[in-house]
């Protein structure tokens, strides 16, 4: 069994003195696990950083074994990051959560296209790196099938006046159509309705509380998966700091 495709790296954790267990996000395979001889070496460890895109060769005697990768670098994105912590917070943050959440030997194109928009601009350095990142959470959960509906209230139908997000449906609420029901609902903040930048730290808060509660409530495949969201956790940290 073996195929050759591209991947950006998720994680890179070593195994044994000098090999390294490989996590991709493959275009046509999905999010792929292998093992890569000598990886863990002075020589090769750099191009196995978070966020690189590499050209794969995967090859098992059986489809269900783990594996092993070649693989050559083809970009090396963290090194237009490495100068700059908080996109490079990002970075890991987006590359913890599809590793946490997105099943293993899947494929999603659309996860790996959106991916790499985010890269592309986060090494591009767009100036709302911040709103990229909350937008691609947002994509995230409409590709894997739980996408969030702020077309109209789902009490009242309005389509004006939205400023909550059921967290049950994941539909936005007016104000009206809250009601007393407010303080159970979650925020939604305003720049998410609009295409516009947002440097307000009040706004990113509500949208990474917003993303938040989905990607645990329905993405998260186990309870032990939240451990692997500590990127995410020290990301949310830096924006609001």
């Amino acid at each position: 069994m073996d195929f050759t495709d591209t991947g950006f790296v998720l994680s890179a954790r070593r195994h044994g003195e000098s090999d390294i267990i490989l996590s991709c996000l493959t275009r046509a395979h999905g999010r792929h696990l292998g093992l890569v001889k000598g990886g863990a070496g002075r020589k090769n460890r750099p191009q196995f950083e978070i966020g690189n895109l590499l050209a794969l060769n995967w090859r098992a005697r059986l489809a269900e074994q783990l594996g092993h990768f070649q693989a050559e670098l083809i970009e090396a994105n963290i090194a237009h990051l490495i100068d700059d912590a908080d996109r490079l917070a990002a970075l890991s943050a987006a590359a913890a959560v599809i590793d946490a959440t997105l099943p293993e030997r899947e494929p999603h194109q659309d996860v790996h296209d959106d991916f790499a928009v985010l890269v592309q601009g986060l090494v591009a350095g767009v100036p709302d790196w911040a709103g990229l990142y909350l937008r691609w959470e947002l994509k995230l959960l409409a590709d894997l099938g739980f996408g969030l509906d702020l077309s109209r209230c789902a009490v009242t139908g309005a389509t004006e006046d939205l400023v909550f997000v059921s967290p049950k449906t994941g539909r936005a609420v007016s104000r009206q159509g809250a009601g007393r029901y407010a303080e159970r609902l979650l925020p939604l903040p305003a720049f998410l309705l609009q295409d516009s930048l947002t440097t307000d730290p009040t706004s990113l808060a509500q949208g990474l509380r917003l993303t938040g509660h989905f990607i645990h409530a329905h993405l998260l495949p186990t309870s032990s998966a939240e451990k692997r969201l500590s990127a995410r956790d020290r990301l949310v940290e830096r924006l609001l700091r």
